[in-house]
């Protein structure tokens, strides 16, 4: 299973691609931080992360898109930026009739250091070790995107296969 991740945000998004099943090493394919310049208006700053987003979906065709859910916060100003950015990822991914699905970053840390407390410093630690990565993806921005990937990948996609088993079953799905 091919999963992009993104750690959402209208300054710097965080944007990675790994590959790999459960119980199975995972590769990354690809990793980087979409920037769009503050001196533009929004609308031309969500135009331009469209199109490198859109980008990155056609070259890697993912089988999942995981995004980071946007959370409340006391700065309003950068929620609704995160919050757009998020869509702005939802719509590449839907167009294209890609899955998307969105995890807590309490579930990312989780999957990736057994323990939802974890700082950046720990996430970023433990996807270069997942990921056998000679240096750490930087900036943090990219290690999160690709902490989302991997955690959708063992989490979210064993959840699929159990929710499908039980529709087959006929039991209820959550």
């Amino acid at each position: 299973m091919r999963v992009l991740g993104v750690d959402p945000g209208l300054t710097r998004c965080g944007i990675g691609v790994v590959e790999g099943t459960v119980g199975r090493p995972v590769t990354m394919l690809e990793v980087g931080v979409i920037r769009t310049p503050t001196t533009l208006d929004t609308a031309h700053r969500l135009l331009a992360l469209q199109m490198e987003m859109e980008q990155w979906v056609e070259r890697h065709r993912p089988d999942a898109v995981a995004i980071e859910r946007v959370f409340a916060d006391v700065n309003v100003a950068s929620v609704m930026g995160t919050a757009q950015a998020s869509a702005v990822a939802m719509l590449a991914a839907a167009s294209r009739g890609i899955p998307v699905f969105l995890h807590t970053p309490t579930e990312v840390k989780a999957a990736v250091t057994g323990s939802g407390r974890a700082d950046k410093a720990q996430v970023t630690a433990m996807v270069t070790r997942i990921l056998r990565l000679p240096t750490a993806p930087r900036p943090a921005d990219a290690a999160d995107a690709l902490a989302l990937a991997i955690c959708h990948l063992w989490r979210g996609a064993a959840q699929q296969r159990l929710d499908a088993a039980l529709a087959r079953a006929g039991g209820a799905t959550r």
